[in-house]
């Protein structure tokens, strides 16, 4: 999943933004479920009803199921890299 964002202008922000992240994934409710003709993705928002995240394109409606499980699987517990 890629960041909603362009950049972030601190390092607190996006840690702030990570953390948005892991609060939010593991709840269904805050996928917003996007489906056009072979072309199937999801938003992930946070509390407030932003989007904090969007998924690649999916060809079809199982592929993005997946990928939402994966998220909600995986990012929670997602390890911190930081690279500069």
């Amino acid at each position: 999943m890629k960041s909603s964002m362009p950049g972030y202008v601190s390092k607190q922000g996006c840690l702030n933004g990570i953390a948005s992240v892991k609060a939010n994934s593991p709840y269904d409710s805050r996928y917003q479920r996007k489906n056009a003709v072979y072309n199937y993705t999801f938003n992930l928002t946070g509390g407030n009803g932003k989007i904090i995240g969007r998924s690649e394109n999916y060809t079809s409606l199982a592929g993005r199921e997946n990928g939402i499980v994966a998220v909600k699987r995986d990012a929670p517990a997602a390890p911190i890299v930081d690279l500069v």
